[in-house]
């Protein structure tokens, strides 16, 4: 059972190719929809907000404060790719962070052995979720809901309910704290991880090989792609990513609390769902989820500017989430019906028709 669909929606280079002005911009649109509201959203605030929104400190909050959520949101959508869906990335972040400050400052660790030990370890729990569900065949909403629930469960066994708190060495605090031409650094890893993972899914056979698995895995497998491999390399890079977000937030947060990490899962998912609707609409992209997360970020960021209560934030999620699944939705459902009124293709000569 898969539990995402991908199909792309965007407009080939033949199909604009003579329309007029006025209607090749009517196809672009829906394309580059979110992109041109986030830079409406950004006039919006700064014409309403002139002396906190459009400064140099806000942007820097808004970066420092959502990098780790649109990391995550890129790790979730590397197994949304291939049709599959990782909840872990919520609730492992809780377990990683905690982990990362505890073996250093319970087992003596030295940071650099700390971050290397805390992401492999987290690849094979995207290894295990990779065998849950390819081999044992259990869908993947399930498998990585309940493996998720088990590392919350040993984040809290693991504290006591109690926070961990340490004397963490600089290097380790650099990693987060570290300020690049006036930016959080975390902004950059952002972007290295978005190019990266840009040229592997839309540039390189591994990418072209997800994207085909989670459109339809049964073609894919007869048409030679072994499914499973990629299904389960896809499972370990989002668990080696989830890891690596969680050492940023230890270094960020500078201790480990098992109530923490949670509330990063919600905005996750709206960010890699939203991006299934921009970009490349009709299936999750890195580009298109960066626009995601970046829209979730200026929206939260102008509201509570304009005097939100506490609560806007989640709400604000949610509804996004709704729209964005409801936008998804949509855009597979006219995919599907321009495929059924295209004519069937010619037979070649010599051969009859069917």
């Amino acid at each position: 059972m898969n539990s995402l669909e991908s199909n792309a929606l965007e407009p080939t280079r033949s199909e604009l190719k003579g329309l007029p002005t006025v209607q090749r911009l009517a196809r672009l649109i829906p394309v580059y929809g979110l992109p041109i509201l986030t830079a409406l959203l950004i006039i919006l605030f700064s014409v309403l907000l002139p002396d906190t929104f459009p400064t140099a400190l806000n942007a820097r909050s808004i970066i420092s404060d959502k990098a780790i959520i649109a990391m995550l949101s890129l790790a979730v959508m590397i197994p949304m790719a291939g049709g599959k869906i990782d909840l872990t990335v919520g609730y492992g972040i809780v377990l990683w962070h905690v982990l990362a400050i505890s073996l250093q400052s319970w087992l003596g660790f030295p940071w650099p052995v700390a971050v290397i030990a805390v992401i492999v370890i987290a690849a094979l729990v995207g290894l295990f979720n990779g065998l849950l569900v390819e081999v044992a065949r259990i869908d993947s909403f399930i498998a990585t809901l309940g493996t998720g629930t088990v590392l919350y469960a040993l984040a809290l066994w693991h504290t006591g309910g109690r926070q961990v708190v340490a004397v963490l060495p600089q290097g380790f605090i650099s990693l987060n704290g570290t300020m690049v031409f006036g930016l959080p650094i975390t902004g950059f890893y952002v972007l290295i991880l978005a190019v990266v993972m840009w040229l592997a899914l839309e540039r390189m056979p591994i990418g072209r090989y997800l994207y085909a698995i989670g459109a339809n895995p049964k073609a894919a497998a007869l048409n030679g792609i072994p499914t499973q491999k990629y299904v389960m390399g896809a499972f370990i890079a989002s668990g080696a990513l989830t890891g690596l977000a969680g050492v940023l937030l230890a270094s960020k947060l500078r201790i480990g609390q098992a109530s923490v990490g949670l509330e990063y899962l919600l905005p996750a998912l709206v960010g890699a769902f939203l991006g299934s609707t921009t970009i490349r609409p009709g299936r999750v992209n890195v580009w298109g989820t960066v626009v995601g997360v970046a829209i979730l970020a200026v929206g939260i960021a102008g509201i509570q500017q304009l005097g939100g209560s506490f609560f806007v934030e989640p709400l604000f999620n949610g509804v996004t989430l709704l729209i964005a699944i409801g936008i998804a939705g949509y855009a597979q459902r006219r995919r599907s019906a321009e495929a059924a009124r295209l004519p069937p293709p010619e037979p070649a000569k010599g051969q009859p028709r069917e």
